[in-house]
């Protein structure tokens, strides 16, 4: 009980309901998302280590629902190289960040989410070679950003974006990649001393607007209209990315 008076007694707790809400409908039908409809929103409210265990805590329990339609349809070969590259780099990540003013940190995430919806709305893709280094190096570099920003998501998911694979796939292989670099992010705060204890509690609480958001994003998947389902994300990803800016406080 201890620890969940501190969570529910979160300032700006009803915001962060709202951004689990967002992040999870986002990512139920599109498969990623989560960390930039999120952070922005987190790292203005709480500190970035509670916002980052938070994101992890939440996000690590909303999409087991729909992991055995991601393990159909994904890579789950493709997605462990990736990983690999993850491992490496996470720890790193978190380093920077414990050492990064907290200002810095919140105009690095709303610069982050805005550059990625910039870069896919203008159409841009990873022209060079795909194999097993590059996806490891893709995955390193998820995991630095992912310590240190907590958006772990983008070079991953710009890099699967160009491989030409199939909507259904692409969201499949998402999924397991955030499965698998939320469960190294417990790990890795864990053991470099940033898993608060009331911040993992207050992503317990948001787990249910998060997993009920992701459930119902994930009914209204349909391939065919990929296009719709992505220009609603980066809308949403934007004003988050906005809000979250410090120029507003």
């Amino acid at each position: 009980m201890s620890a969940l008076e501190p969570a529910l007694a979160t300032h700006g707790l009803g915001w962060l309901i709202l951004a689990a809400s967002l992040a999870g409908l986002v990512r139920g039908f599109t498969g990623f998302g989560t960390a930039l409809v999120f952070m922005p929103v987190a790292g203005a409210v709480v500190p970035p280590f509670w916002a980052l265990v938070v994101l992890v805590v939440m996000d690590s329990i909303g999409p087991l629902p729909n992991l055995p339609r991601a393990l159909r349809d994904g890579s789950p070969r493709e997605v462990a190289r990736v990983m690999g590259g993850v491992i490496v780099g996470l720890p790193m990540g978190v380093w920077l960040l414990d050492r990064l003013p907290v200002t810095v940190f919140q105009w690095a995430v709303s610069v982050l989410a805005l550059a990625l919806v910039a870069i896919l709305l203008c159409g841009w893709r990873y022209r060079g070679p795909h194999g097993p280094v590059v996806s490891g190096a893709a995955g390193w570099v998820s995991g630095f950003l992912g310590g240190s920003t907590g958006l772990g998501g983008p070079p991953v998911v710009l890099y699967y974006m160009a491989s030409g694979l199939p909507a259904v796939q692409l969201r499949g292989n998402f999924l397991l990649f955030f499965v698998g670099i939320n469960a190294a992010f417990l790990v890795t705060l864990a053991v470099m001393g940033h898993l608060a204890l009331a911040a993992a509690v207050l992503g317990l609480v948001l787990v249910p607007p998060f997993l009920l958001a992701n459930i119902l994003g994930a009914a209204m998947f349909r391939p065919e209209r990929e296009a719709l389902y992505r220009g609603v994300a980066f809308g949403i990803i934007t004003l988050a990315a906005l809000s979250g800016m410090p120029v507003w406080r």
